[in-house]
């Protein structure tokens, strides 16, 4: 077996016996039936794949398992994507599998938004034989190549013997320190040979060891900072959900009594509704969260690494605030905004340190006055808080639609949101009181995640109401997943955000290209305009025919007087997937907006209304 490690973060590992347990006898077994006892051994429960030649020979013993359940995707990127929505609804380690060639190379989308946005992921792919590999065969491709910049390790196998080490340490590589995918290739030769199967295995991961426990001089310093600010602000990334720190950042935010600004990766890792926080920070974030996070006087990042989205141009960021970073990974500290006070650490052990210390300034008679700063903060939450406009036409609002949903669901209800509008819109408008219920394609921003990674979440809780609010440019690209659901008993409800175009790009088609609308309205035809003068969405293809074609119930909703009962109807089905098609008006733009490369002290409440902060909270 060759090994190619890839990407930056390399936590850290350990030489050890994979699981703990006692070592089993050692049966003799083909590189395939060691694979599925492997996946079995290491507690996978789902995987979202398709068959191919390559990947065949582990399909058949896969038939015999009674502990590994197959969903048999329509796509591979379906499955990708299925994978990552079960591991961010779960936290458990999502799996899909897929055949060599094109089989994998349609894995790379998923596996690049799972690096992006930290989510453990393992990726098994059929590789031509051991034999032919770099001769172009039929279907070959360099997977481990391919992915060596989007994997946080990757594996070629060609000795069946390695198997059972090589699946334990994907498993241990993408759940451990800063969560991520691993991709691991099997030669077919090596699937179809004999071997022997024993478990535990003896796992060599020189190198990698992921420092979880933060320095006590950093601990320490990083409270006296805190306790001395006058403008601090929590900024939490997503780092704060992966560590399963969502308890102690809630007790953290009330000893401190700092305001709390959630990422678009954080959201649900502190309540929406509590009064300390004050929104989501960035391109699309309220005015009070970006503008905290300009006027602070101290930054105390957990887990967020200060992306583009958020800071808007770099150097004019936080002008005022000093930085405490803390963060899992290393590498991230520092990449773009210098740390006074660095901790590379795991997000629970970070907080729980800091806690301890912060009580212990608090004893020492040292607390922060932060009324000055909550003054200013409530006076903007109050000024300019979100909202929406109802269209003058009688039409449906996109906000409504999605804030009616989100107060009509059950309690715990997942929501997987696709990329556009309707993603800042879900942000904005439906509460996140638990962690973990919102899934979305942060960093890489993918088009088509909503529906599979929805499937995914569903798969992975089914217990749980899924919600997924996609655009309808984002359905097409990978609705065929419904029919994966209908086939396995996988109830989702979609609700698609239909304003018959590619939202936010003709928002900013309107916003920086003078309304020049390029190739952005995807009804354009001889059926285009609406006779009535109303907006009427994407109606090419039809989407209630579509979605019953592929074995949902299918709802269409245009009048804000049926809203709440089509939902009603949607939330009360749960033997089958729903799909609502909402009609609404094309007009609808996202506020607040920081345009992109310009600063945030640029933030737009709305169209034309740039916000008036001269109160002197930056003296």
């Amino acid at each position: 077996m060759t090994e190619q490690a890839t990407g930056a973060h390399h936590p850290q590992p350990r030489t050890r016996h994979a699981g703990g347990a006692q070592r089993t006898a050692v049966e003799h077994v083909t590189g395939a039936q060691s694979l599925i006892r492997s996946l079995e051994e290491v507690g996978a429960d789902t995987v979202f794949g398709i068959p191919g030649g390559a990947i065949l020979p582990a399909y058949d013993p896969m038939m015999d398992s009674e502990k590994v359940r197959h969903v048999l995707v329509r796509h591979e990127q379906g499955g990708g994507h299925a994978a990552v929505g079960y591991a961010q609804a779960t936290g458990k380690v999502g799996v899909c599998m897929a055949t060599s060639g094109p089989g994998a190379t349609n894995l790379v989308t998923p596996i690049a938004d799972a690096h992006m946005d930290s989510v453990p992921l393992v990726a098994i792919t059929g590789q031509v034989a051991s034999g032919a590999i770099g001769t172009d065969a039929f279907q070959e491709a360099d997977i481990c190549g391919i992915t060596m910049p989007i994997t946080k390790h990757n594996f070629l196998v060609t000795d069946p013997a390695e198997i059972p080490r090589t699946i334990a340490e994907a498993f241990h590589i993408a759940s451990t320190g800063r969560p991520g995918p691993v991709l691991v290739d099997i030669a077919k030769d090596a699937m179809q040979a004999q071997t022997t199967f024993a478990w535990p295995p003896h796992t060599e991961l020189p190198g990698y060891r992921p420092v979880t426990k933060p320095h006590a001089k950093q601990i320490r310093e990083a409270a006296r900072l805190i306790v001395e600010s006058k403008r601090p602000v929590l900024y939490v990334g997503g780092g704060v959900m992966k560590a399963g720190a969502t308890a102690e950042l809630k007790v953290l935010a009330e000893l401190t009594g700092a305001p709390v600004a959630t990422t678009l990766m954080a959201l649900g890792s502190f309540p929406d509704t509590h009064p300390q926080h004050v929104g989501m920070p960035g391109m699309h974030g309220s005015v009070t969260a970006v503008t905290a996070l300009q006027k602070s006087d101290l930054l105390i990042t957990l887990g967020a690494r200060f992306d583009d989205r958020v800071t808007g141009k770099l150097d004019s960021f936080a002008p005022y605030a000093k930085v405490i970073h803390a963060d899992i990974d290393p590498a991230e500290i520092g990449k773009n905004r210098v740390a006074d006070v660095p901790i590379v650490g795991d997000a629970r052990e970070v907080i729980a340190d800091l806690i301890v210390a912060v009580q212990a300034e608090h004893e020492a008679g040292h607390r922060g006055d932060h009324s000055a700063w909550w003054k200013d903060l409530n006076r903007w939450r109050e000024t300019y808080p979100l909202g929406y406009e109802i269209p003058e036409d009688g039409s449906l609002s996109p906000q409504q639609v999605i804030e009616r949903i989100g107060k009509l669901a059950p309690e715990g209800t997942i929501y997987a949101a696709g990329v556009g509008q309707h993603q800042m819109w879900a942000a904005h408008f439906i509460d996140y009181e638990q962690p973990s219920t919102w899934l979305n394609s942060g960093g890489a921003g993918t088009m088509g995640y909503a529906v599979p990674a929805a499937m995914g979440a569903k798969a992975g809780m089914p217990d749980r109401t899924v919600w997924a609010i996609d655009g309808d440019g984002c359905f097409q690209m990978t609705n065929q997943e419904l029919t994966t659901c209908a086939l396995n008993n996988i109830p989702i409800k979609v609700a698609i955000i239909n304003n018959g175009a590619l939202g936010m790009v003709r928002q900013w088609q309107t916003l920086f290209y003078n309304q020049r609308y390029s190739n952005t309205v995807l009804h354009s035809g001889p059926d285009a305009g609406p006779a009535d003068g109303k907006p009427r969405g994407t109606r090419v293809p039809d989407f209630v025919k579509l979605s019953e074609a592929m074995g949902c119930v299918a709802l269409r909703c245009e009048d804000p007087a049926e809203l709440d009962a089509v939902i009603a109807k949607a939330n009360a089905i749960n033997d089958r997937p729903v799909v609502i098609d909402f009609i609404v008006h094309e007009d609808a733009q996202v506020w607040p907006m920081v345009a992109a490369g310009t600063s945030n002290d640029e933030v737009m409440a709305a169209r034309g209304v740039r916000p008036d902060f001269g109160d002197g909270a930056d003296d």
